[in-house]
């Protein structure tokens, strides 16, 4: 095909992100967006010059125009937008996570099987420069065998509200929001192995502090002081098959001095600091060596992340490469958070088949 043409589900602030993105690859055609606020849906349309505007999905989807959507709405929908879209015959981009649960998991997994269509997760952070300049040095050996892994991922005052603060439509806090960003990043580059254990905690002693004056962070569209059903705060131990294994915490509010984010590898030659600042950490000549490599950017940037993800879902579309984030990785992380809410809940580890 000459372009892919394109269609958004979705049209909050992270589509903007996608409609910039797709707008600025040559192989593809923005062709529709739909949303259930027609007049928001109208303004984006009018803003990028999409020709079609709908409302309903399904509309959407029968226009054969469309031949591949974002999906970039709440997270109970991502299942049944996805799954109607690959029936369809659409390919699919799903932000992440991937849905709420296992079960929709794997009937998104199923969807893509019957379809023969492809299915891109929208873990963004393996498409920033980055993760590819650390991918190399672990495909070559440099760091030797990644055993452990952290990752934090610290919001002070950082609970947007709305329907992120709504475990019904999101399906949890912290950790299934900004959580599954360091989970996946640390697991993809220590090779995708599988869980075999999970010891988690969830914890919901602060709400979203909407008390706290003369500070500001983003409040989502919908955002209401008084709407807050999930976690502030979830740690875990998670531990694979290899004999690898991945320390993580992550909240939305906590009594911190300040927000962190830090994600780090450790391997028997050496480690790695991916955040807050790309960091080498060797061992050469029998002298330990802080390195930084000369890039572009030694964190991640998120306008040029999205822009690397699109460009490279359009070419999955195409048929021109592979995706770096396959519906069965989306399962496998499916697995690691809602183990992390169920071992919270029991209060002790679960264990993997």
């Amino acid at each position: 095909m000459s372009q892919v043409g394109i269609g958004i589900i979705g049209l909050g602030t992270i589509s903007e992100l996608h409609l910039k993105a797709y707008q600025n690859n040559p192989g593809a055609k923005l062709v529709a967006v739909c949303d259930l606020n027609e007049e928001r849906a109208r303004a984006k349309a009018e803003k990028y010059g999409v020709p079609n505007v709908y409302t309903d999905y399904r509309e959407m989807l029968a226009n054969p125009d469309v031949h591949a959507i974002s999906v970039c709405t709440w997270n109970d929908t991502h299942a049944l937008f996805s799954i109607a879209a690959l029936d369809a015959g659409k390919h699919v981009l799903v932000e992440k996570p991937l849905c709420k649960t296992v079960e929709e998991a794997l009937e998104v997994e199923a969807a893509v099987r019957r379809s023969g269509k492809q299915l891109q997760v929208g873990f963004v952070r393996r498409y920033g420069s980055n993760t590819g300049v650390v991918r190399s040095f672990i495909e070559s050996g440099e760091l030797g065998e990644i055993y452990y892994a952290k990752a934090s991922c610290i919001r002070r005052v950082g609970n947007p509200g709305g329907w992120f603060g709504d475990i019904e439509r999101s399906g949890g806090g912290p950790l299934i929001d900004v959580g599954v960003h360091v989970i996946d990043l640390c697991w993809y580059l220590m090779g995708r192995p599988k869980v075999k254990s999970i010891s988690g905690n969830t914890y919901d002693k602060l709400g979203n502090r909407s008390n706290v004056r003369n500070f500001t962070h983003y409040k989502a569209a919908d955002y209401s002081p008084d709407n807050n059903t999930v976690e502030d705060l979830a740690n875990a131990m998670i531990r694979f098959d290899n004999g690898a294994s991945l320390l993580v915490d992550v909240s939305f509010s906590l009594h911190a001095k300040e927000d962190e984010l830090t994600v780090k590898l450790y391997g028997t030659k050496g480690g790695v600091e991916l955040e807050p600042k790309l960091t080498f950490v060797l061992e050469k000549h029998d002298t330990m060596l802080n390195a930084v490599p000369q890039i572009d950017s030694v964190t991640f940037d998120f306008a040029s992340g999205f822009q690397a993800e699109i460009d490279h879902y359009v070419a999955v579309c195409r048929g021109e490469r592979e995706t770096l984030s396959p519906v069965e990785d989306g399962v496998e992380m499916m697995k690691m958070l809602c183990g992390v809410y169920e071992s919270g809940k029991l209060g002790r580890e679960i264990a993997f088949d």
